[in-house]
């Protein structure tokens, strides 16, 4: 049966994530993440290296609303680096409070946004003209280590579409050489929300920050237990027109059974070489707030 711890009592329920850079450090940046709902929000502050290090450095993490017992040992994060594990690691240093949840996809969040800035010489980028999509790309793939092949914009395809059409991108040069001491250089917002309506339920969640733009909708029908309707507006891409090709599988969850197999389903369905990995992520989350 498909439902949701969230919606016990209701049948609306939204939350909301809040994440920004701060250029902080000479070799590190300061993310903050918070995170939360009408009852309990969160703030994790973490210290870390960019690409290709992601070492966190320091790690706090405090309760803004509601129950502030248990915060775990985020302290504890010290030395560990945000690739693969990251996420285990969060969940032994979260701990069992009520606020261990949310502090564990504050950290994911935190691993995200170290993947939108990282620290060039600035004659390293003396050539960069604003809108350049050409130069923007090549940085992107030589600034951070797991983006080659991470989807299909930085795929062999994504590339050879950059020499056959028209490409323009929001990239700016201080995500790849920040001005010293910069304040929220990169910053992002979240806004997920269910609703229940009769036997049918949407899922919607977007984000919007210096280079993304996302709006997606999933509709289930709770009888058959399938998805009936899926669809997204991107109102900011990267790189429109290399970005845009893998937006349209979202189409392809049309049909496909609502069930425990859907979170390892919707990795090739969307992910991958051949897919977009911020719709991937958007979907993925989503499905974290059910019951399958």
């Amino acid at each position: 049966m498909i439902g949701s711890p969230f919606l016990d009592e209701r049948d609306r329920y939204e939350r909301s994530m809040d994440g920004w850079i701060d250029n902080t450090f000479d070799d590190a940046f300061t993310h903050t993440v918070q995170i939360g709902d009408d009852r309990l929000r969160v703030e994790l502050k973490a210290v870390c290296t960019p690409s290709p290090g992601y070492e966190v450095r320091s790690a706090a993490a405090s309760v803004l609303e509601g129950d502030g017992s248990g915060v775990g040992r985020f302290d504890d994060l010290t030395g560990a680096r945000m690739v693969a594990g990251f996420t285990r690691r969060l969940t032994e240093v979260a701990g069992t409070g009520p606020a261990a949840r949310l502090l564990v996809d504050a950290g994911i969040e935190v691993a995200r946004l170290a993947r939108q800035a990282v620290k060039l010489p600035r004659q390293a980028i003396s050539h960069l003209a604003a809108g350049d999509a050409h130069a923007c790309w090549a940085l992107d793939m030589s600034s951070w280590i797991d983006l080659p092949g991470s989807c299909f914009t930085y795929s062999n395809e994504g590339r050879a579409l950059l020499a056959t059409r028209a490409v323009t991108t929001p990239m700016a040069v201080e995500l790849y050489s920040p001005p010293p001491a910069a304040r929220r250089l990169f910053a992002r917002r979240k806004v997920m929300r269910l609703v229940r309506t009769g036997e049918r339920l949407h899922l919607f969640h977007s984000m919007h920050d210096n280079v993304h733009g996302f709006d997606i909708h999933y509709e289930i029908d709770l009888l058959g237990g399938t998805v009936v309707a899926a669809d997204s507006i991107t109102s900011r891409l990267p790189y429109q027109g290399i970005c845009t090709e893998p937006q349209g599988r979202i189409n392809d969850i049309v049909g496909v059974p609502v069930d425990a197999a859907l979170r390892k389903r919707i990795q090739s369905l969307l992910g991958g070489e051949q897919g977009c990995a911020q719709l991937y992520d958007l979907t993925a989350d989503l499905l974290k707030l059910l019951s399958l």
